[in-house]
Order: C-alpha cells, then structure tokens, then sequence
C-alpha cells in the first residue's frame, strides 16, 4: 500500500481491513502526514515491490486517483486503474489483470473504499479465452513500446 498525504488517512484506515482479510500490507508509505509529498515517488516506490516480486497486489492512493495511476501505469508489467465503485474493483482484476487499484482519498468515503478493496482482493483473473486474448494485446502493447527503456 502506498500513498501520498492526500490519501494517507483512508490508507491508514484501509491497512487494519486488509490484513484482517489475511494479507500482509507492505506500507511503502507515506509513513507521516507531509503536504509537500509527491504521489509519483510512491507510485514508482509501490511499482517497485511488484515488479521485484515482494507483493502480487498493490493498492495506491492520491487525491483523485487519478495521478497515482498515471504515474503506476508507466513501470513494466503494472496495471493500475482508478476505481470509484464495487464493480470495477474487482471487474479490473477478473477481466483486465489489474493489479493496483488506486482511489482517491478526497474522492471517495471509507465505507466504499472498504467495499472495493474486499472486491479487489477477493478476484482472480477468469482465464476467460477473450480476457486472455485482451491481455495479450495489452502485454504486447507494452512490451512493443517499453523496450526502449
């Protein structure tokens, strides 16, 4: 879990959830309240520890949601989407392969956050024969474009 201090109550609210769920929260931060903090260097410090391996899911707050997922979406293999609602929070994973789910802390409550990251957790990837398809066009995508490093 990451956040910068626009998302750093509902992260703090959001820890205690998911590891009554049974995971282990891996708290990249931010670890205190700073104004001045930036959602990039805890979106590249949460990209990090899924592409190194040490988590499988990632959850990402911002203000909006909307520049965590920007700037999560720009490391190799990480698929990160803004969700606002229950459907999408696990729709990403089972259709898509999401694998961070980013919210907004001034954007959404508690109550729906909880909502979407029991969604969240509880998909997995259906292996349909058209998401399989779908994300093979989305890694091919990725791997055209990101080898130039």
């Amino acid at each position: 879990m990451g956040s910068d201090h626009a998302g750093f109550e509902l992260k703090n609210e959001l820890k205690a959830l998911v590891e009554s769920l049974g995971h282990e929260v891996n708290d990249v931060g931010a670890h205190v309240y700073d104004a001045a903090d930036d959602y990039p260097d805890f979106a590249e410090k949460l990209a990090t520890e899924l592409m190194e391996g040490r988590s499988d899911r990632g959850i990402l707050l911002c203000g909006s949601g909307i520049g965590a997922s920007i700037a999560a979406n720009k490391f190799p293999g990480i698929h990160a989407a803004n969700c606002e609602d229950y459907y999408s929070a696990h729709q990403g994973v089972e259709h898509d392969k999401m694998n961070v789910l980013v919210m907004g802390g001034r954007v959404i409550g508690g109550a729906v956050a909880s909502d979407m990251v029991r969604a969240y957790l509880g998909a997995e990837f259906s292996d349909d024969p058209r998401h399989v398809r779908r994300t093979g066009k989305v890694r091919a995508i990725e791997e055209r474009y990101m080898q130039g490093g």
